[in-house]
């Protein structure tokens, strides 16, 4: 592997960890970084997509932002696995549900990332519309959350390409999916085709069925416990 940044990160190996935190909006990087991490160091800012390495209860961490979408995600995963030798991504992230039953600030471990999207398609031929979630780092995920006393949610979850869409997926419909965001699939497309680890971690911010959205105070609180939740799994 060189030691040269890519065209996207311009970090050095040695500061990548080989977990990573990985929220979309660059400003949730850094307020992780900032209120989590001990010994933090700045570690990317082209484009703004700022990464951020520090320690975790002595355990070294990479927070780094993805971007909005599984085209931005899918290049600043596939660069940090393939050439930086990070080992295991937690996606951290907002939702909308779909359901009644999954409230807003309810807690979602993905399990099976379902898509229409093309992404994985033209990376390399897959014509799957799912592809899961890393079994070991997701049982990793549980267990903490069972030692903590924290609810979380398994679910199957529906990646969009979309925002503004004028139509409904079929895929929610067939595979009875409460939840939509819109960068696992390519997250875990990228962690299956190189052999590394990838979960998705996402707080609901918003419930189609009710109308309930999260205020910014109230996104502050529960995003927190997502955050911890993630960090205490790469222990």
């Amino acid at each position: 592997m060189s030691n040269t940044p890519t065209a996207h990160i311009e970090s050095e190996q040695s500061q990548i960890a080989k977990n990573v935190i990985m929220p979309g909006d660059p400003l949730r990087a850094k307020y992780i970084a900032e209120n989590f991490l001990e010994d933090v160091v700045c570690v990317n800012t082209v484009r703004n997509c700022l990464g951020y390495t520090g320690t975790y209860h002595g355990t070294p961490i990479t927070v780094f932002a993805s971007g909005m979408g599984m085209p931005s995600i899918g290049i600043y995963s596939y660069e940090l696995f393939k050439y930086y030798g990070v080992e295991n991504i937690i996606r951290v992230g907002t939702a909308g549900s779909y359901s009644k039953e999954i409230e807003v600030l309810d807690i979602v471990l993905t399990q099976k990332s379902y898509s229409d999207s093309s992404f994985a398609l033209v990376q390399n031929g897959f014509q799957g519309d799912y592809i899961e979630a890393s079994e070991k780092l997701n049982q990793k995920i549980f267990e903490t959350a069972l030692e903590k006393n924290m609810k979380v949610n398994k679910q199957n979850i529906y990646s969009s390409d979309v925002f503004y869409n004028d139509i409904s997926s079929k895929l929610v419909e067939k595979y009875d999916l409460k939840i939509v965001e819109m960068e696992s699939f390519a997250l875990f497309h990228n962690a299956k085709i190189l052999g590394k680890n990838a979960a998705c971690l996402l707080t609901i911010s918003n419930n189609f069925e009710t109308g309930e959205e999260t205020t910014s105070q109230m996104r502050e609180q529960g995003f927190k416990e997502m955050m911890i939740l993630a960090l205490d799994s790469c222990l």
